[in-house]
């Protein structure tokens, strides 16, 4: 994309006098006037030319991560190439990184070669840095006009919310295919359904009635269904995270992020909600791109309570859901454990939600990680 910035103020001054005196030269018959003001439009003239000439440049980014947690460091590696035949002399380049420029020297770029260039990229907020397009700069030597133009696409730096250390992970309780109820860390095995053999498949899995009935073997598929099964519902709703940049919305961001990462640590099944809706994709990324927005959240309890797709149930909320906990808490029938997490409220009253839930109110994802290795008896 090509961008004319415009024509300096010296380019402005030199088209009136170039314009100026050609016509005092040839209304009043003054050759030097009109040899003058000729000069003026051929300087003009060149100053077009130079600066609407484009270079070919190749351009190359690698982000060195393009994943990190806020707070971690990460890089930008920009390597650009001269494919021109001309020397590309004098360039002024700059790389955008999300609402900051960083200024890309290419000075004196001979054809064919190219030149690397490294910066840090800013990851002190959760979110995604989109990083580029390159903007190359051309301005002609009499300093006449300024033409810009883009170079390459763009890159993104994804910027998860800090994850904190959990001890501590629910064991959960869920009831069997078969009827029965657990209680256990690990689970227990039973049969799920039937599938067709594949080579590899261990004979003593083969389930020969049914292989007798359709014409071929088949396989035995086993499930642990006593696992436990965390859902993990993050208020996403504005009216729950009131303030124009709610620190109570990125420490529950932060609480999410380390409690799937302890799932994930225990390899135990783990779901991520949203109350404006089902979270799709990576669920870090998913946290890293999330925003506070509309939601209902009775509409969402409803769906909880009559799905039970889980078997404990975590609820992390600012202070503008402490009034929405009692309706939470009545997921206890669904759910064998609910756990509420409450940010940005540490002058409030303690909240008492009897023996249905328990409820952690922290100020941060630290203090919320400390409190979360502290609760027993779930």
């Amino acid at each position: 994309m090509t961008r004319l910035r415009g024509i300096t103020a010296r380019g402005l001054g030199v088209v009136v006098a170039a314009v100026g005196l050609l016509g005092l030269g040839f209304r009043f018959g003054y050759p030097d006037l009109a040899l003058l003001g000729a000069a003026a439009a051929i300087a003009v003239g060149c100053g077009v030319v130079f600066a609407v000439w484009r270079p070919r440049l190749g351009v190359e980014r690698v982000a060195e991560p393009d994943r990190v947690g806020r707070g971690e460091p990460a890089a930008m590696t920009l390597t650009v190439r001269n494919t021109s035949r001309l020397r590309a002399a004098n360039l002024v380049a700059t790389d955008r990184v999300g609402s900051a420029a960083v200024p890309v020297p290419l000075l004196r770029l001979r054809p064919g070669r190219d030149t690397t260039v490294g910066y840090p990229v800013p990851t002190s907020r959760r979110g995604v840095v989109q990083v580029g397009p390159l903007r190359v700069t051309r301005t002609d030597p009499l300093g006449l006009l300024t033409l810009s133009r883009t170079y390459g696409g763009t890159a993104e730096v994804w910027v998860h919310p800090r994850i904190h250390l959990l001890r501590a992970v629910p064991a959960g309780m869920s009831r069997s295919l078969d009827g029965r109820v657990d209680k256990v860390p690990q689970g227990t095995i039973t049969f799920d359904s039937l599938r067709e053999y594949v080579v590899g498949d261990e004979l003593k899995r083969v389930h020969w009635r049914s292989s007798a009935k359709v014409g071929e073997l088949m396989v035995r598929e086993q499930l642990d269904t006593s696992e436990p099964t965390i859902i993990v519902l993050l208020d996403d709703r504005a009216g729950a995270h009131p303030g124009r940049e709610p620190e109570s919305f990125e420490a529950a961001c932060e609480a999410a992020a380390s409690i799937i990462a302890a799932a994930v640590r225990e390899d135990l099944p783990i779901a991520l909600h949203l109350v404006s809706g089902h979270a799709k994709g990576p669920f870090l990324d998913v946290l890293t791109q999330a925003v506070l927005r509309d939601g209902d959240l009775t509409t969402t309890v409803r769906s909880l309570r009559q799905n039970r797709i889980g078997d404990t149930l975590v609820y992390l909320t600012g202070p503008g859901g402490r009034t929405d906990l009692s309706a939470v808490s009545g997921l206890k029938g669904a759910y064998a454990v609910v756990i509420a997490g409450l940010f940005g409220d540490p002058d409030a009253a303690p909240v008492s939600a009897g023996g249905a839930m328990i409820v952690i109110e922290a100020e941060d994802g630290e203090q919320f990680a400390g409190a979360w290795d502290g609760v027993r008896g779930w």
